[in-house]
């Protein structure tokens, strides 16, 4: 049982990896792209939904790697069964139409407590982006008061 928490720490901290490495380069390239006037709702709705999409490709890299692990071990059969659970307990769904057998059900729980961490850190960072966005867009109307 006690290795099995070591495996299930180890992919919680595989999965914070996943997030860090990939937020920082999304980061990274948002700044690059701070040029960009985002004065049309048009270019801020795309920024938003670009910023969307690459944080649920995050999400399912994590949920991906979890499910894999679970048809290494042979905790569930296959891979689309994998991954369908994972998602639900990685998301705190939790149907419970497909469960894990006794020696693996610690995953579940551990995998579920790293999803909400995960999701509340990407709705930090989304946050964060909304408030770039509103600052620059009322920096440039302040501009426009002052001349």
């Amino acid at each position: 049982m006690y290795s099995s928490i070591f495996f299930a720490w180890g992919l919680a901290a595989i999965t914070v990896v996943v997030h860090a490495v990939g937020l920082a380069l999304m980061l990274k390239f948002l700044s690059r792209r701070n040029n960009v006037p985002l004065r049309q709702l048009g270019a801020i709705s795309a920024r938003l939904v670009w910023v969307v999409c690459y944080m649920i490709m995050l999400h399912l890299i994590a949920v991906s790697i979890w499910a894999i692990f679970y048809v290494w071990q042979g905790s569930l059969p296959d891979f689309e069964t994998a991954l369908y659970f994972s998602g639900v307990t990685y998301a705190t769904i939790g149907y419970g139409d497909v469960v894990l057998v006794k020696p693996w059900r610690l995953f579940g729980l551990i995998e579920g407590l790293t999803g909400i961490i995960m999701c509340g850190l990407s709705t930090g960072v989304f946050f964060a982006e909304v408030n770039h966005i509103y600052q620059m867009t009322h920096a440039d109307k302040d501009r426009g008061e002052k001349t």
